[in-house]
């Protein structure tokens, strides 16, 4: 089992860097950004970009690996997406992760003027199979319904090969597909809204059945791909004990999923807890996974 660490992108760099410098020392697998223009109830405060972000850990860091929880094609087109992929790959010397999901219909798409697809599945489909093109190959020339790209460049392509990983969110069967043909790793906050973690811990493990049969009908090999949870769906927030989080850790594994990952506690609002949990659960938890 390996855990990571969600660091939203919400503060200026002289308060993040410490986080994102304690996740790797304290002994997480990898760590995390949100990548969204705004979201949900902090809409309004300060939030910053995800690639830069990334970037900027990556400076900072040398061992943990980075990604995006999740990008979307919201507010993306692949074509200038896969040069900033290809950049903090680079920058990172091989420890990027691109987190990727089909995107919700909230702020990111408001925000833009711009009405919802009318299949977003439809566009990620394709958003997907784009970025994995565009990143192996030295030239792309591609068209489908909603991006096009003409002779576009690779050089010098991604540090890890044959391309960067992709974890690719996914709850649905269109989603899912999607996962079990391009992922390096699937990942899932279980079906919702729930009201209880009984209840959540069953769609979790419904969830997970549905894409074990996925991967069977495309013919993956299901020991090929990592299976993700998002512990941010969960309706408690899991940070609140080192045993609790020792039992949560134990259910999803028990599901057969190899990495989980938490939301760094914020002082108020969504997520608040304390931060000295972290600490304890680095020192009491993670060790004994290695």
């Amino acid at each position: 089992m390996r855990v990571g660490i969600e660091i939203l992108p919400e503060h200026r760099w002289w308060a993040a860097e410490p986080k994102w410098r304690a996740a790797e020392e304290y002994g997480f697998d990898h760590a995390w950004t949100y990548d969204h223009l705004g979201w949900r109830s902090l809409v309004d405060g300060p939030w910053f970009g995800a690639i830069p972000t990334l970037t900027a850990a990556a400076m900072v860091t040398s061992k943990i690996r980075l990604g995006t929880w999740v990008a979307s094609p919201n507010f993306r087109h692949p074509v200038p997406f896969a040069r900033e992929l290809t950049a903090v790959d680079d920058v990172s010397d091989g420890r990027f992760i691109l987190g990727v999901g089909a995107g919700g219909s909230g702020y990111d798409t408001k925000v833009m003027g711009s009405d919802p697809p009318r299949s977003r599945s439809d566009r990620f489909a394709e958003f997907v199979e784009l970025l994995d093109l565009l990143l192996r190959q030295d030239r792309t020339t591609w068209r489908g319904e909603y991006y096009e790209a003409v002779e576009a460049r690779n050089a010098p392509g991604c540090v890890q090969k044959p391309r960067l990983p992709f974890v690719v969110a996914a709850n649905g069967p269109k989603a899912m597909t999607v996962a079990a043909r391009y992922g390096t790793g699937w990942v899932t906050t279980g079906a919702g809204p729930v009201d209880d973690m009984e209840s959540w811990w069953a769609s979790v493990a419904e969830v997970s059945n549905r894409f074990a049969s996925t991967l069977e009908t495309v013919g993956r090999n299901q020991a090929t791909i990592d299976r993700f949870l998002n512990l941010d769906g969960a309706p408690e927030y899991v940070l609140t004990s080192v045993e609790h989080f020792r039992e949560v850790l134990g259910r999803a594994e028990a599901l057969g999923f190899t990495d989980v990952t938490v939301p760094w506690p914020r002082h108020d609002g969504i997520y608040a807890g304390s931060e000295q949990l972290v600490e304890d659960i680095a020192a009491e938890v993670l060790p004994a996974l290695r």
